[in-house]
């Protein structure tokens, strides 16, 4: 079993998955492997071995219930950075993050509490971020739901999952 290091929690978002393909056969550099189309709610969570039952049922806890429906429909890019804002998990990453105060998403890289998003392309060259962003474009919409959240562990072939979370109502 490969090395855990730190972990997060994802809404996964596979109906997102074709946008990422897309961006990995114009340059399979600026998808990373083994991680899934997602919104990262909180990243970095916990060490991976600081998560345990008590963390779990502490993240449970926080979690409101029910499907969250999502629209994807937006493009944003800059530099070599593209992504899709997915405000309607907003108020779940504000719920995820709360539990976790003294954990600030990315470092605090993008301030206390950053808008939640896909990433479809990271660190790509700047000409092949704008033909990325510009070739998804026409494949938004994406309507789809979020039904349950994941804890997952960031390893050297990608992200292990730690525990699925429903979001019961």
């Amino acid at each position: 079993m490969p090395a855990l290091g730190t972990t997060a929690v994802l809404a996964l978002l596979p109906d997102a998955r074709p946008l990422l393909e897309l961006a990995a056969a114009k340059d399979g550099r600026v998808v990373r492997p083994g991680v899934p189309a997602h919104a990262a709610l909180l990243y970095p969570w916990l060490p991976a071995g600081r998560v345990d039952g008590a963390e779990l049922d502490r993240l449970r806890a926080a979690l409101p219930a029910g499907r969250v429906p999502v629209r994807l429909d937006t493009v944003e890019q800059t530099g070599g950075f593209v992504g899709l804002p997915v405000p309607e998990l907003r108020a779940l990453a504000t719920a995820v993050r709360s539990a976790y105060p003294e954990r600030v998403p990315y470092g605090g890289r993008f301030g206390q509490d950053p808008p939640v998003h896909v990433t479809v392309a990271l660190d790509a060259e700047p000409g092949t971020a704008v033909d990325i962003a510009r070739s998804i474009g026409p494949r938004l919409p994406i309507r789809t739901e979020v039904t349950a959240l994941h804890a997952v562990a960031l390893t050297p072939g990608g992200w292990q999952s730690l525990a699925v979370l429903p979001l019961e109502p």
